[in-house]
């Protein structure tokens, strides 16, 4: 059931931190409309540090296999990915870059 949770709050998690992103280069008159396009233009305007690139790419990648789990073992890798630090902290200086803008 951990694992369920987990996987759904990081989906939410992601699915608000790429429309955030959104909206913030709207504002700047950029187009994002996909969460790849979005954390590319973070990722060219120094949103996204670059020892954090690899680590976007595979929220995206996950984000994508979540609707496609249908057994233990999927969604445990999904699990494993989502409890990283480093996942976490990826996320958390974007927050804190867009706070500080």
């Amino acid at each position: 059931m951990i694992i369920e949770i987990a996987t759904k709050r990081f989906e939410y998690t992601f699915e608000s931190l790429w429309k955030v992103l959104k909206e913030y280069f709207r504002a700047e008159g950029i187009d994002c409309s996909t969460p790849l396009k979005c954390f590319k233009e973070a990722f060219k305007s120094g949103l996204i540090d670059e020892e954090d690139e690899k680590i976007f790419i595979e929220m995206i990648e996950k984000r994508n296999q979540i609707v496609h789990i249908y057994d233990s073992d999927s969604a445990k890798l999904i699990y494993n990915f989502i409890k990283r630090l480093d996942v976490f902290k990826s996320i958390e200086k974007i927050y804190k870059k867009i706070i500080e803008v």
